[in-house]
């Protein structure tokens, strides 16, 4: 059994053989960022100042040659080798959070675009309320032992919230995209109905608000990725900050930009706030009103060429998490200060993906 030792803190845990440090960092309730936990997204990046780790279950497929020579480490598959001294950063607001296992209650679907669909779950009878904190996720646990994410698209109402607190008290709002040929989405788009039940674990995930900032906050989802962004943009705007910010929420069509009308109802709302709206594929000059032709991130930097006095948030499919990242560093944003979330692929199926594009299964 090996030890980690975080500067920042002083934190020390140890980690069992064939541990991940994230792993055992959760088991110690030491609360280190992480989002994919596949090594795809890089959300969990460290520096490894002393010590050795293998990646024995999957590639870091998120650290360039060039990060990996600044000695940097994807905490969710680094796997010990020796005592690690790491510089890493914890976020503090999730450590009081706890994770659990419940059932939970389909109370309603009902369909957000083409292929989303919207659901609403209630704790089952007898399970107690689940607490999380806006911008986390949960895990749908299949009977087959496999694990399917997603988003929180709503914030948990306060502990001390009376129970009969209105007919959304308790709920937890999930938008699932319906991916053509995959098995549970398939199942959700087609046979879920309004009374199952789910088995679900969370809350997960350290893409949470920070409050302990008073720059202009720049938020930019993809697709279904605008699930956290909305938890999180409806907690700054109950809190009434006063913060500057601005939404940029990428999709392929007007169509997939599902919940448009809120988000210009926020703006109209907060004269704090921005909605920019994007899309890739191109639209008729007369369905086009206010829509801007596409890339969010590359919309985004043409509105905010300098982000060194900017917070960012950012949720999406993996693709665009990455040019996202590399640009916005480019343009002068502090690593410390870019807070995101990628998970378009199951755990088990980003490492079918990975282990394909290695030649050794195909998809």
């Amino acid at each position: 059994m090996f030890k980690v030792t975080l500067t920042s803190s002083g934190h020390q845990f140890p980690v069992a053989a064939g541990e991940t440090v994230l792993e055992a960092a959760q088991r110690a309730g030491v609360a280190l960022p992480y989002s994919c936990r596949a090594g795809v997204c890089g959300s969990c990046k460290a520096t490894l100042l002393e010590g050795r780790c293998e990646y024995p279950r999957n590639p870091p497929a998120a650290l360039s040659a060039e990060a990996q020579a600044r000695h940097a480490v994807l905490l969710c598959q680094a796997v010990p080798v020796s005592d690690l001294l790491l510089e890493a950063r914890e976020v503090t607001s999730v450590h009081h959070v706890a994770r659990r296992q419940l059932d939970v209650v389909v109370t309603q679907k009902w369909r957000l675009a083409p292929d989303v669909i919207g659901l609403r779950l209630r704790p089952a009878a007898g399970e107690p309320r689940l607490r999380w904190l806006p911008g986390q996720y949960l895990d749908v646990l299949l009977e087959d032992g496999k694990r399917r994410p997603f988003s929180i698209a709503n914030g948990a109402q306060a502990e001390s919230a009376p129970p009969d607190g209105g007919p959304l008290h308790g709920m937890i709002e999930l938008h699932v995209r319906h991916v053509a040929g995959g098995g549970f989405t398939s199942w959700v788009n087609d046979r879920l109905q309004v009374g199952d039940r789910l088995r679900i674990e969370g809350p997960l995930g350290t893409f949470v608000p920070r409050e302990d900032s008073e720059r202009p906050m720049i938020f930019m989802a993809g697709g279904t990725g605008f699930a956290p962004v909305k938890a999180i943009v409806e907690h700054f705007i109950g809190l009434g900050t006063r913060r500057p910010m601005q939404l940029y929420w990428g999709a392929r069509s007007a169509a997939d930009l599902y919940l448009r009308p809120l988000a210009e109802r926020w703006a109209r709302e907060h004269p704090n706030l921005r909605f920019h709206p994007v899309v890739s594929e191109p639209v008729p000059a007369a369905a086009a009103d206010g829509l801007r032709f596409g890339l969010v991130h590359e919309a985004l930097l043409q509105d905010q060429p300098d982000l060194t006095a900017h917070d960012l948030y950012m949720s999406g499919p993996p693709a665009m998490i990455e040019a996202g990242r590399r640009l916005f560093l480019a343009a002068g944003l502090p690593e410390s200060r870019l807070y995101y979330d990628s998970f378009e692929y199951a755990p088990d199926v980003l490492a079918q993906i990975l282990a394909a594009r290695a030649g050794l299964n195909p998809v």
